[in-house]
């Protein structure tokens, strides 16, 4: 079996040609390939780039929405409604060139949490690596509110303002309570 070349261009990928058929080949092993095959490749951490057979343009983007889209029509939902609903309501934001970036340091996050349960449920972090996954967490959904409502971050300020009032109150009647 024929090896494709990989070029440097492509960072060692996997070059995929989809053809007007909407059939998918597989340069690296010569052979015919699936949308399911392809999130295999994907979750098992492989590298490819799709291209349309007849003009060369890259095409991954497409074909990596549209394995989501099958995955979801088969029941396998991943992505709540309310999320594609903020999602659809950021193209065409002023915001949108940031979404992007955003979506990829909250997963590299949330990747990096999954390693470290992993790695908790193996003995290998300290005494209680849970209660610290679930802070970050909370901060990092914290944030992610801040970015797409507005008023999140103002309740963040203003629960902060009310313990700290509270703090003082509690000071007060305890100075209070000496002087009687």
């Amino acid at each position: 079996m024929a090896r494709a070349s990989k070029s440097p261009s492509d960072g060692g990928a996997v070059t995929i040609k989809k053809y007007a058929n909407r059939r998918l080949y597989d340069t690296e092993r010569s052979c015919y390939i699936t949308l399911d095959d392809l999130g295999a490749m994907v979750r098992e951490g492989r590298e490819f780039r799709v291209v349309d057979a007849k003009s060369g343009e890259d095409i991954t983007h497409n074909v990596l929405t549209q394995i989501i889209m099958d995955t979801e029509t088969r029941g396998e939902t991943l992505l709540p409604v309310p999320f594609l609903r903020e999602l659809i309501g950021m193209y065409g934001d002023k915001m949108q060139a940031m979404v992007p970036q955003y979506l990829e340091a909250s997963m590299a996050a949330f990747r990096k949490n999954q390693q470290d349960v992993r790695a908790a449920f193996e003995g290998a972090l300290g005494t209680n690596p849970l209660a610290e996954m679930a802070r970050r967490n909370y901060e990092m959904f914290q944030q992610a509110a801040g970015a797409f409502m507005p008023g999140a971050a103002a309740t963040k300020a203003k629960d902060a303002e009310i313990a700290a009032l509270k703090g003082e109150v509690a000071e007060l009647k305890a100075a209070l309570a000496k002087k009687k």
